[in-house]
């Protein structure tokens, strides 16, 4: 690369990078689509070469993704989810509004290793119910159903693709990887602050939302991007409880996590044999595990992935660090890291968090290097800030779900979702640098 101006590559890969924003922000053409028309724009121009394309399907972020969609797949399948949504049904019809409460708690941590899109497909509807029954308003409930399961999400390495993206985008700069709860020191006091102010205050801010009668949809008339989210009524459908299924799927998925939390195997390794072990023992046909994949978010993060390394290949991200924080130095990496949290956060209300992840994980790394700090504080700024989109019902795919099935209003998610982008900006900003030092 020619160092003393900008070259050919940087300013395709710059034009294919706005683009492809432009596109997904338009939102007319499926963004799987748009990603893989970047990617191959790039590979034409050898920008990038076949074997970085090869090396993008092949990352271990989406054999990972691919394994964890498998695994949650055949827990739904063997009735397992089904079972544990009836007891927190009972329970909540013993304990009223807090038993809903409780109910969204434990979402919340299975949200932790599952992923949420499936988790909030299958308890909205439990939600809305319940309430209904309770003669509660579901709007009270819906939002933070869906604000709860990012967040906690937020808390290993698997709880969301972001995650596990910035993960393998930072393997390729040459960081070392994450272990799989090695951000939940940061994750969990973000998660726990942002669901007390959900408990205390949502309700209050979207009292006038509450109080309009707008019908709620059946979970069937729920319409959710299919370039994002896949087809929710694989995860719709009532199961018959198979208790020997159930108790496998269950142990091979305690096993994955284990595995990959000792150390023993890293989390692609981990999972894909999960997967194949259910596969083997009958748990799951081969035809079943394809139909869980969910082909579109796979797709979508290996055509981002590919753009993500023409731009650290051609020298952009390095560019764009210099050019965009270089004014930086002045003020130190603590102050660097704040403007690189915020630049996140509104970039994901805008685009989808597997994008953003992509686009904003190499400059991540060359903007610390360029300080001469670690670049650790700033990947965990970018797994954090990649998540949060609560300021409009468009930034994740979950908001998506509880929008339509809940009738909110799109400013019901500004009202409640810009402080808790607020909260949980000033909640990472204190805790990254405490367990991730400079």
């Amino acid at each position: 690369m020619d160092n003393t101006g900008v070259t050919f590559d940087q300013v395709l890969t710059l034009f294919v990078l706005v683009a492809v924003v432009a596109a997904l922000i338009w939102d007319k053409m499926r963004s799987d689509v748009v990603a893989l028309s970047g990617a191959a724009v790039l590979l034409i121009a050898g920008v990038v070469r076949p074997i970085d394309v090869q090396s993008a399907f092949a990352s271990p972020a989406i054999i990972a993704l691919a394994s964890l969609f498998v695994i949650a797949y055949a827990l739904e399948l063997s009735g397992l989810l089904d079972r544990a949504i009836e007891a927190a049904v009972k329970m909540c019809k013993r304990l009223g509004s807090a038993g809903i409460w409780l109910m969204l708690g434990a979402i919340g941590v299975a949200s932790c290793f599952l992923n949420s899109t499936p988790i909030v497909v299958l308890g909205a509807p439990v939600v809305r119910d319940v309430a209904t029954a309770l003669k509660l308003p579901p709007k009270r409930y819906l939002m933070p159903l869906s604000y709860i399961t990012v967040l906690t999400g937020c808390c290993t390495l698997i709880g969301t693709s972001t995650n596990l993206l910035v993960d393998d985008m930072a393997r390729n700069a040459g960081q070392p990887r994450f272990g799989i709860f090695e951000i939940t020191p940061v994750g969990l006091p973000i998660a726990l602050a942002g669901a007390i102010y959900l408990f205390l205050f949502s309700g209050k801010l979207m009292r006038g939302s509450i109080a309009d009668d707008s019908p709620v949809p059946d979970r069937r008339d729920v319409d959710v991007p299919n370039a994002q989210v896949g087809d929710p009524t694989l995860f719709a459908e009532q199961r018959v409880f198979q208790p020997a299924k159930a108790a496998i799927a269950f142990a091979v998925f305690v096993g994955t996590v284990a595995v990959a939390a000792a150390g023993i195997a890293p989390i692609a390794a981990s999972a894909f044999a999960g997967a194949v072990l259910l596969i083997l023992l009958r748990v799951i046909t081969a035809d079943e595990a394809y139909g869980g994949l969910r082909p579109q978010i796979l797709i979508l993060i290996a055509g981002m992935v590919v753009i993500g390394l023409a731009m650290e290949q051609s020298g952009l991200a390095a560019t764009a660090t210099g050019a965009l924080v270089g004014s930086m130095q002045e003020f130190g990496p603590l102050t660097a890291l704040i403007v690189l949290y915020g630049v996140t956060m509104v970039l994901t209300e805008l685009l989808s968090n597997a994008t953003v992840a992509v686009l904003v994980t190499p400059i991540a790394v060359a903007l610390a290097e360029s300080l001469g700090v670690s670049p650790r504080p700033f990947l965990v700024a970018v797994m954090m800030a990649g998540s949060a989109a609560f300021a409009t019902p468009f930034g994740y795919q979950t908001n998506v779900i509880v929008y339509q099935m809940g009738g909110y209003r799109y400013m019901d998610f500004v009202k409640v979702g810009l402080p808790l982008n607020l909260i949980t900006f000033a909640v990472a900003i204190m805790a990254i640098p405490v367990f991730f030092p400079f």
